[in-house]
């Protein structure tokens, strides 16, 4: 595999015989793997550039938590998983790491399948959190020079601001959400309006008038299917 693309990890730990094992054993799973014997060490380097680092809590110098600390004060680096290895495990320790943004704990002495299960567990659960950061809901809903403004609840045809009320707003926003979408007179009733509100067909009626001649050439896409209900033709 090129380099190029494998996930790339730091293992930071005072034995130096330690960080060549894990090394050794999660390069053999796929990953690119750079050591560092020191926080110090590891504070030099290009920490932007790794998806995860193994952290030695009790490291001569600068300990695993100061490390971690320096690590989330930084924007660029925040987000990185930490996945702490320690031979001591007290509760007050797990507090202190978690705080400061821990993904994991992995006690000394450990299996290497263990660390292996640890940090596929944590990149998963990392790109998972990445991905769902990254969806947004869509703040406009456009066609052509047709916008709705979502954030402000107003609606732009083709470079003008035309007002409409609330009711000529939710069925404009219903129908352009779902383009294609047949809905029925009931379904946009329920869609709209309160439900303590008694509302006719008659009235659903109305407002598609009103809402078409307020939508200049784009009037003909809210079309009408006969005996089913209204849909927006893009």
């Amino acid at each position: 595999m090129d380099n190029e693309n494998k996930t790339r990890l730091l293992a930071v730990d005072d034995e130096e015989d330690l960080c060549e094992i894990l090394k050794f054993n999660l390069e053999a799973e796929g990953y690119e793997v750079d050591t560092a014997n020191s926080g110090e060490e590891a504070l030099e380097m290009d920490l932007t550039s790794y998806r995860l680092i193994l952290l030695d809590v009790m490291m001569g110098g600068m300990s695993g938590f100061a490390v971690a600390r320096k690590l989330k004060e930084n924007p660029a680096t925040k987000n990185i998983p930490i996945i702490f290895l320690t031979a001591k495990i007290t509760e007050n320790d797990k507090i202190t790491g978690f705080n400061l943004g821990a993904d994991d704990y992995i006690s000394k002495p450990f299996s290497i399948r263990e660390v292996l299960l640890r940090v596929r567990a944590v990149l998963r659960r990392s790109e998972t959190h990445a991905a769902e950061e990254t969806v947004e809901e869509p703040h406009t809903l456009e066609y052509k020079g047709l916008v709705v403004d979502l954030d402000r609840k107003t609606v732009i045809v083709d470079g003008e601001e035309v007002p409409f009320t609330k009711t000529e707003y939710g069925i404009l926003c219903t129908l352009l959400e779902h383009p294609g979408r047949v809905f029925s007179r009931y379904d946009l009733i329920r869609h709209i309006w309160p439900t303590d509100v008694l509302v006719s067909d008659r009235t659903v009626d109305v407002n598609i008038t009103r809402l078409r001649k307020k939508l200049g050439q784009y009037a003909g896409n809210i079309t009408t299917r006969l005996g089913f209900g209204y849909y927006f033709d893009k």
